[in-house]
């Protein structure tokens, strides 16, 4: 599926991440303080220490500083249940891989940054990549998925039915989730006018659902879908 992006908000995750590059795990008995700080901050109060695997705890460390969707689980998979599945990522998505077999339980996630000119290899930004934050090439053919992030917070489920010419506040609701997932509908007036049904019919196409334009109960379950957290 394709999904429009929100260019700033996956920048703003970008820039965030960029900004820890270089912290790395402390070998021995001690531990690297921000490492900590990461988990504590995220949410995590029973990791205190870097030697747990972290890779999940950055990411929603990160997703925490950027208002943005995270899990608040610590198992790499967990990001494969949030967000909108993409299959042509652009930097900022999340990329999660598996480990030891596509079955196990186990993973790796991280910040798509880009592919290998050979498309080989998938540029990732993330924690715990060599103990450190850092930017790492890894197995293309290991990917599980991409997901593209949403804000977290402050959106509100219009209730349905929802249709060409209707002016009620539950439109202005469902205008701010059509340009937060980057359906650009212009303002958030009000009115489900040509503009509003256009972009939603683009999001029905996407979802796989009748392209209608009307908001519907199935749109609804689309969309709580989408948001879960």
């Amino acid at each position: 599926m394709n999904f429009h992006s929100n260019p700033q908000t996956m920048k703003n995750l970008v820039q965030i991440a960029a900004q820890e590059i270089g912290v790395t795990e402390i070998a021995g008995e001690e531990d690297n303080p921000i490492v900590v700080k990461y988990a504590k901050e995220a949410g995590f109060k029973d990791i205190t220490d870097d030697e747990t695997p972290w890779c999940s705890v950055f990411i929603n460390w990160c997703c925490k500083e950027a208002d943005l969707q995270r899990t608040h689980k610590a198992n790499a998979r967990s990001w494969l249940y949030i967000g909108l599945p993409v299959d042509d990522p652009a930097p900022g998505d999340i990329v999660v891989f598996w480990r030891d077999h596509p079955q196990s339980w186990q993973g790796h996630v991280g910040i798509f940054m880009g592919y290998s000119k050979d498309m080989s290899q998938v540029f990732t930004l993330g924690g715990n990549q060599r103990n450190s934050v850092s930017i790492q090439g890894y197995d293309a053919n290991k990917v599980l998925g991409f997901r593209r992030l949403t804000t977290e917070g402050n959106l509100e489920i219009p209730k349905p039915i929802l249709q060409l010419g209707d002016t009620k506040e539950e439109v202005v609701k469902l205008q701010i989730i059509l340009i937060e997932l980057g359906y650009d509908c212009g303002s958030k007036d009000g009115v489900f006018g040509p503009r509003t049904e256009k972009q939603l019919k683009a999001m029905q196409r996407h979802q796989n659902q009748l392209d209608n334009g009307i908001y519907d109960d199935k749109m609804k379950a689309v969309l709580e879908n989408i948001f879960q957290s």
